[in-house]
This record gives structure tokens, C-alpha cells and sequence, in this order.
């Protein structure tokens, strides 16, 4: 998934994959339900909410549709350093004028801001190695107003050994089977999640473990009033 040699048509047949096992595991909908905890903590007329690493977009459709349910009003941007993806991702999106897509290189953004009311990174942060984290986590909270939301991966031997078995059945791309073994190889430990947050002091955290082996991590702004 990081080779930018990967053509339009492997690409779209991993993101395939990839979205398939988001809606059989309930992936996205982890950080779903943090956003609409975010929104009904923060209460505004719209929002505005980027996600960092957004692949072909599916998690910003999936948020176009729930704000259209809901009467939400809601400006999505997708930033990926994948032109491949964004093209694959600007196509799948054309009925949703509400999102737009940015092509940028994480974590050096080259000066090149986002301002948000919340800032999304869905298994992007492993990614990234020990020294780029603290980098990257500095960026993502200059940039939102309210929360930072991380759904990532959590580095667990049985999870190695599960997601072989599900691959098995569910995954047909070589390229998807061994992204997500090396995925979960880089995912974290709370441990280390905790240690990252000290780094962060402008923020409440709290890190949460999910069931399908990941940790939701929600960064609060410091100083942003809370309706409960």
C-alpha cells in the first residue's frame, strides 16, 4: 500500500478489500461513534473535519451520508500522499460535494496547514516511525479546534494469527494480505500510546481498547467548553 508504483487497477482492488474488512469487522464505525460523541459534546451550526491518510475516501462517504441523516451540515477533506488513491478517491466521491481531496506528504507538510474543527487518522499513525509520531501528533492538534480522533492498530500476536484466518476467506489481493499482517507488526501498545500522549500536554486524553484489536484514542483541546 506505501509503493507509489502500485497502478489504478491494483490500488482500487486492495481498497476492495480494505473496505470490505472495515464493514465486516466495523472498522469505520469505531470512528464514527467518536465523532458523533465529539459533535454532540461541541455543538455547532457545521463542522469541518479532515482526515489525514483517507485512502479512496470511504470513511469521509461513510460521514457525508450519516450528516445527511442526521441534518448536520459537514465540509470534508481527505488528505493521502497517494495521487493514485485520490484519483480513485475524487471518482468514487462524485456525488458528494460536500468532500474534496489534497495531495500531501505526512509528516513533512511542507508548511502546509489544515485548520479543522476535527482531525480524523485511521490506521495512518503506524505508519510512521517512533521519531515521526511526536512530530505528527504536534501537527494534527495545532490544526484542530476540538479533537484530534485515532482509531489504530493494536500490536497483539493473536491478532497476527487471526487476521491470517480471516485473509483466508475475506481478502483476495496479495498486496491487502501482507499490508495487514505488517499493519498489525507496527500497531501499538497502550504503553505507548500513554507515552506519546505525554508529549501532548495541550490536550485530555483518553485511549480506549476496541474490540477488534485496535485502540481509540480522542485528543480534546484543551480550553474548548464541553456541552454534556
Amino acid at each position: 500500500m506505501d509503493d507509489p508504483a502500485l497502478d489504478a487497477a491494483q490500488l482500487e482492488a486492495v481498497f476492495r478489500d480494505l473496505n470490505r474488512t472495515n464493514h465486516l469487522l466495523g472498522g469505520q464505525e469505531i470512528t464514527l461513534r467518536a465523532i458523533q460523541s465529539v459533535i454532540s459534546r461541541f455543538p455547532k451550526k457545521s463542522y469541518s473535519i479532515v482526515d489525514m491518510g483517507c485512502g479512496d475516501g470511504d470513511l469521509l462517504r461513510r460521514i457525508a451520508k450519516y450528516s445527511r441523516v442526521s441534518g448536520i451540515p459537514v465540509n470534508l477533506l481527505g488528505i493521502d500522499n497517494s495521487r493514485a488513491a485520490l484519483e480513485i478517491a475524487a471518482d468514487r466521491s462524485r456525488g458528494f460535494p460536500e468532500i474534496r481531496f489534497q495531495e500531501a506528504d505526512l509528516p513533512d507538510l511542507g508548511g502546509m496547514t489544515f485548520p479543522c474543527d476535527i482531525l480524523l487518522c485511521t490506521l495512518t499513525l503506524h505508519h510512521f516511525t517512533d521519531e515521526e509520531v511526536p512530530q505528527v501528533l504536534e501537527q494534527f492538534t495545532s490544526m484542530a479546534s476540538l479533537a484530534v480522533i485515532i482509531n489504530d492498530l493494536q500490536r497483539n500476536r493473536l491478532a497476527y494469527y487471526l487476521f491470517q484466518l480471516f485473509s483466508l476467506i475475506f481478502i483476495k489481493t496479495k498486496i491487502a494480505k501482507q499490508d495487514g499482517l505488517i499493519s498489525i507488526s507496527r500497531g501499538f501498545l497502550r504503553r505507548e500510546l500513554q507515552a506519546y500522549s505525554m508529549t501532548i500536554p495541550n490536550c485530555d486524553h483518553r485511549i480506549r481498547w476496541r474490540w477488534i484489536f485496535r485502540y481509540l484514542w480522542v485528543m480534546q483541546i484543551k480550553g474548548v467548553p464541553i456541552h454534556e
